[in-house]
C-alpha cells in the first residue's frame, strides 16, 4: 500500500516515448512541474498530451513543448503560449481543440469507465460537423482536419457524441497526500487534477506535503488512493515554487505612498 517513490525521475522512469499523458493544472495553478521536469531530463518525447492548456510562461508543459517533445495536444486553451501557436500553425504539432467543459467530461467519463456520452456543446459547429484543423501543412493549408461526429436528437434537441478519454499515464499535483495515494487539492489547484488522475491507467502524484495514513480526514479527501499508483513528496523548496501568471494589483500612487 505504500506508494511513495523516492524521486520524480524514478516515478516517470517507465514513461516511454509516444506515451499518452493526462496532465492536471490550469494556467500556473496545480501544475505538476516537478514530474514534467523529470520527463524532460529523461529525454522522453513524441508524447500525446491531454491537458487544459500546454504550459505558460516557459513552465509546466511548455518545457516539453519548447524542446519538441510533444507530438499531439488535446486541450481547450492555447492562451498566451506563443510557442504553442507557432508550432501549431507551422505544422509541427497536432492539436485537437474542444470545448473546456467537454474536455472535463471526457476525462471524467474515461476515468469512470464510460466510453462515450452525448452533449449539446458544439452542435451546429465544426466541433460536431468536422473540419477543425488538427494539423496545418506549414503553408497556411490544413493537412489534417477533425472528422464529423455522430449527432442525435433527444427530446427535440440535438446532441453530439463525445468519447471518454483514457491515457497511459497521468501527472497531477496535490497540496497533501498520504502514502496510500489519497489526495487533497488546494482551492483552484483542484481544477483538472482529479479528472486527469482518474483518466490515467498509471497516475503519478507530486504532493507538497506527505502525511501518514490516517492523518487525512476522509471527508476532506478529493481523490481516493485507488486512482493513484505513485506518490512523490516534494521538498519544501519545490512545494514553495509557485509563480504568478498575471498580477492584478497596481503600484501605489504617490499620494498613497506618502500616506503610508
Amino acid at each position: 500500500m505504500d506508494k511513495v517513490v523516492a524521486t520524480a525521475l524514478e516515478a516517470v522512469a517507465d514513461v516511454p516515448d509516444g506515451a499518452s499523458l493526462a496532465v492536471g493544472g490550469f494556467g500556473l495553478s496545480g501544475v505538476p512541474n516537478v514530474l514534467i521536469q523529470a520527463l524532460y531530463e529523461r529525454g522522453t518525447g513524441s508524447l500525446s498530451v491531454v491537458s487544459n492548456n500546454c504550459g505558460a510562461m516557459e513552465s509546466g508543459l511548455a518545457v516539453l513543448l519548447s524542446a519538441g517533445r510533444i507530438a499531439r495536444v488535446t486541450g481547450s486553451y492555447i492562451g498566451a503560449n506563443k510557442e504553442f501557436a507557432r508550432q501549431y500553425l507551422g505544422g509541427e504539432l497536432e492539436v485537437e481543440m474542444i470545448p473546456q467543459g467537454t474536455l472535463a467530461e471526457r476525462l471524467r467519463a474515461g476515468g469512470a469507465g464510460i466510453p462515450a456520452f452525448y452533449t449539446p456543446a458544439g452542435v451546429g459547429t465544426q466541433v460536431a460537423d468536422g473540419g477543425l484543423p488538427w494539423r496545418y501543412d506549414g503553408q497556411g493549408g490544413v493537412a489534417l482536419a477533425s472528422p464529423p461526429k455522430e449527432v442525435r436528437e433527444f427530446d427535440g434537441a440535438q446532441y453530439v457524441l463525445e468519447l471518454g478519454i483514457r491515457t497511459d499515464f497521468a501527472l497531477v499535483r496535490a497540496a497533501r497526500g498520504d502514502r496510500h495515494g489519497n489526495l487533497v487539492f488546494s482551492k483552484s489547484s483542484r481544477n483538472f487534477n482529479p479528472l486527469a488522475a482518474t483518466a490515467g491507467r498509471v497516475t503519478i502524484a507530486e504532493v507538497e506535503e506527505l502525511v501518514e495514513p490516517g492523518d487525512l480526514d476522509p471527508d476532506a479527501v478529493h481523490l481516493p488512493g485507488i486512482f493513484v499508483q505513485r506518490v512523490v513528496a516534494l521538498t519544501p523548496e519545490q512545494a514553495a515554487d509557485k509563480r504568478i501568471e498575471k498580477r492584478t494589483v497596481s503600484a501605489p500612487s504617490a499620494r498613497e505612498a506618502v500616506n503610508d
